[in-house]
């Protein structure tokens, strides 16, 4: 077997993984599914389950990453197609949305364990910092790629007040019971307009120094 053979092959193993463990974490609960009764869903052995996922907290990150990638892409058509600052953002939240969809049956068990502060799975844990990464970029693309006029600080923390943001679409999106969650995406309807203008009236002083504020805040929780 050629080394490309051995790698598509462990990708679709890794692939059967996650897969069998999403749907078990479903049905069952994720703290009534084992390793275990991953690896038989998936039809490989417990070793090599472990091999490739030492816990049930890393097919957890690898599924956090897999929908990062997943709305990374699909926010695509929208970021390269648009310089407005508000078209560009309602098409990223609405992005996110429509990829979290399949899971939004299971989404309260699944996102309580990321809601407690010492959990690895927390959006804001050591552990979770590749994903978090990558979502500080995505939301920084949709800044730099736009029209805005912005001043250099609030620019370089723009992103980060994004992705908040976007945490706080998705706990709504999580309790969110509405048909197919037209309540979420009204949210983002409603909402993304009022984020473009307080950003763009930030230019005026009055609000500049306000801002200024909430950045320094935010840099004091950061640490």
């Amino acid at each position: 077997m050629t080394e490309q053979e051995l790698t598509s092959r462990a990708g679709q193993t890794r692939s059967a993984i996650v897969t069998a463990a999403l749907r078990l974490f479903r049905e069952n609960g994720y703290d009534a599914t084992t390793m275990r009764a991953i690896a038989a869903e998936a039809g490989v052995s417990t070793g090599n389950a472990y091999y490739y996922f030492a816990s049930k907290e890393e097919l957890i990150r690898e599924f956090y990453a897999r929908n990062q990638a997943e709305h990374a892409a699909a926010c695509q058509p929208v970021l390269a197609a648009e310089t407005d600052f508000a078209t560009r953002l309602h098409g990223t939240l609405r992005a996110l949305v429509d990829v979290l969809a399949p899971y939004h049956e299971f989404a309260a068990k699944f996102f309580k364990h990321a809601a407690e502060p010492s959990n690895p799975l927390s959006p804001f844990s050591p552990e979770s910092s590749a994903v978090r990464e990558a979502a500080l970029a995505l939301y920084r693309e949709v800044v730099d790629g736009s029209s805005l006029r912005l001043s250099r600080q609030l620019r370089a923390q723009l992103p980060e007040l994004l992705w908040l943001y976007s945490l706080g679409v998705t706990l709504f999106w999580v309790h969110d019971s509405s048909p197919g969650c037209a309540k979420t995406y009204r949210l983002i309807d409603r909402t993304v307009p009022l984020a473009d203008r307080l950003i763009s009236l930030s230019r005026l002083r009055v609000l500049s120094s306000t801002l200024t504020d909430v950045v320094s805040i935010i840099d004091d929780i950061r640490g």
